[in-house]
């Protein structure tokens, strides 16, 4: 009897592990898949990090391509978020404009797939 005890005890404590790592598995998944699934189209500009939201406006224009000249880094703005661009040679034509961009936003880092100017 003793030995069916010890053996239903040890089932029973792998379960409770199982049971916690899956739901760890579960929320760190759910996580991932909610932040790389961020997939659309947004309106906004092409300026650099130096000013950043402030460069949200046509007005800004020649600060912005000024700044990229003396090594800022290109981002897109929209609204208030500024994001950092993943492959910034296909916005390099469009510093100062305003633009719709179709991609992905993962951890704050766009992917341009599209890129229009308004």
């Amino acid at each position: 009897m003793e030995i069916i005890e010890k053996y239903l005890d040890l089932i029973f404590l792998k379960t409770n592990y199982m049971k916690k790592y899956l739901m760890l598995f579960v929320v760190v998944l759910f996580f991932t898949v909610a932040n790389a699934l961020d997939k659309g189209e947004w309106t906004g500009f092409i300026t650099d990090d130096k000013c950043g939201a402030k460069g949200n406006n046509k007005g800004h224009a020649a600060c912005a391509k000024d700044c990229v000249k003396k090594g800022a880094k290109i981002v897109f703005v929209s609204g208030d978020k500024v994001y950092a661009i993943k492959d910034t040679k296909k916005a390099e034509n469009f510093v100062g404009e305003e633009v719709t961009v179709t991609g992905s936003i993962t951890n704050g880092v766009l992917e341009i797939t599209k890129l229009v100017k308004k």
